[in-house]
C-alpha cells in the first residue's frame, strides 16, 4: 500500500468518479490512476469502486470505510508538511477559505487586506459556495477554514468559533411607503411582496422563524444568494429587500432607504470553523485573531481541545461578541 495510491482514490471520489478529471487535477495520466486503483484493490482483496464496464459507477460499502481513514490519513500527512513548513519559514505557506458572497464582499476585505500586508509569502485562496458546501470543504479538507452563519452546526468534526452578530435592514427605494412607518413591524413587512436570500443563506432561517412566529406569510417573490443581486431587483420594483445590514453601502447604495429591522428579527451569529486535528500555522491564528479579535490564540487553543459540542458552547457563552 502506498500513499499515491491513497491520495489517488481520494481524490476519485471528490471528483464524482471522473478519472479523467482526477489526472488533470494531479498532473498525471489517467491509466496510471486506474492502474494503481486496481493494484490497491488487489492489494486488499476489495473493491473500492463499483464498475460499469471502464467507468466508476459508486463508492462500494468497503470502499467508504477505507476512503474514511484513508481521508485521516492524508490530513495527519498535511498535518506534517504544515509543521515542518512553519519550522523553516513560518511567514511563508498557504491559507485557503471557504466562505459566502456577503463574507467575501462585505466581512473580509479589510482583514484579507491587512493579512496579505503581513505575510506577502503566504498565497490566500478564497472559495465560495452556499454554507453547505462550505462546511463540507472544511470537513473533507479542501480549506482550512469556513466562515459562514448558517450549515456549520451540521458537522460534528468541525470547530465553530462565533465571530460576531449582524442584523437585518429592509431595503426600499426613495419615497416607498415604509418610509413613512415610524416604527417598522413585521406586519408592515409582509404587506409587500420580498426579496430576499435563498433559505440556507446569511441566517434566512432567523427570518422565516420571525414571521411564522407571528402567524404571517410573506410573499417571498425572488430569492438570491448575492445581497448585490437582492439590491438590483429592489431598484427594478420587484419587492422590498430583507439583507444583512453590513450589505448596505450608505453612500454605493444611496439609491435605497435601509430601514432598521433589528427589533424584527433575532441576530444571527457569523462563526469560523475548521476541522479537528488540523495544525494551525502561526499566520492562520493570526487571520483568526483579525478576523475576530476575541478569538486569540490560547482561546483557539482550547477550542481545538474541546471534546464535545457543549464544551465548545460554554468555552464561548461568556464572550461579547461584536454587532454589525
Amino acid at each position: 500500500m502506498k500513499l499515491q495510491q491513497l491520495r489517488y482514490i481520494w481524490e476519485v471520489a471528490h471528483h464524482e468518479l471522473n478519472v479523467s478529471a482526477t489526472a488533470q487535477s494531479l498532473y498525471t495520466s489517467q491509466p496510471g490512476i486506474s492502474k494503481q486503483i486496481r493494484l490497491l484493490e488487489d492489494e486488499l482483496g476489495v473493491e473500492i469502486f463499483a464498475r460499469s464496464g471502464k467507468h466508476l459507477t459508486r463508492v462500494t460499502p468497503a470502499g467508504e470505510a477505507i476512503l474514511k481513514t484513508a481521508g485521516e490519513i492524508l490530513r495527519k500527512v498535511e498535518n506534517i508538511k504544515q509543521v515542518a513548513q512553519e519550522f523553516s519559514n513560518d511567514k511563508k505557506g498557504s491559507l485557503s477559505i471557504a466562505t459566502t458572497h456577503t463574507q467575501a464582499r462585505y466581512a473580509l476585505p479589510a482583514v484579507i487586506q491587512k493579512f496579505i500586508d503581513k505575510y506577502p509569502d503566504v498565497s490566500l485562496h478564497m472559495h465560495q459556495g452556499t454554507p453547505m458546501q462550505i462546511s463540507e470543504m472544511a470537513a473533507d479538507g479542501t480549506v482550512d477554514f469556513a466562515i459562514a452563519t448558517e450549515a456549520l452546526e451540521l458537522f460534528s468534526d468541525l470547530v465553530m468559533m462565533p465571530s460576531y452578530r449582524w442584523n437585518r435592514c429592509v431595503i426600499v427605494p426613495k419615497g416607498h411607503p415604509l418610509c413613512q412607518v415610524s416604527k417598522l413591524s413585521l406586519e408592515d413587512v409582509a404587506e409587500f411582496p420580498i426579496v430576499t436570500y435563498v433559505f440556507g443563506f446569511t441566517g434566512r432561517s432567523k427570518l422565516d422563524e420571525a414571521f411564522l412566529e407571528k402567524g404571517l406569510a410573506p410573499k417571498v417573490v425572488f430569492t438570491a444568494a448575492d445581497a448585490d443581486v437582492i439590491k438590483t431587483y429592489v431598484r427594478l420594483g420587484l419587492g422590498i429587500g430583507i439583507v444583512a445590514r453590513m450589505a448596505v453601502d450608505d453612500e454605493l447604495d444611496d439609491d435605497l432607504v435601509a430601514l432598521d429591522a433589528s427589533e424584527l428579527f433575532e441576530p444571527s451569529i457569523t462563526k469560523i470553523g475548521f476541522r479537528k486535528g488540523i495544525f494551525l500555522r502561526g499566520f492562520m491564528y493570526d487571520f483568526i485573531e483579525s478576523f475576530a479579535p476575541h478569538l486569540t490564540r490560547e482561546l483557539v487553543e482550547q477550542a481545538s481541545q474541546a471534546s464535545s459540542r457543549g464544551e465548545l458552547d460554554e468555552l464561548f457563552s461568556s464572550l461579547e461578541l461584536p454587532t454589525y
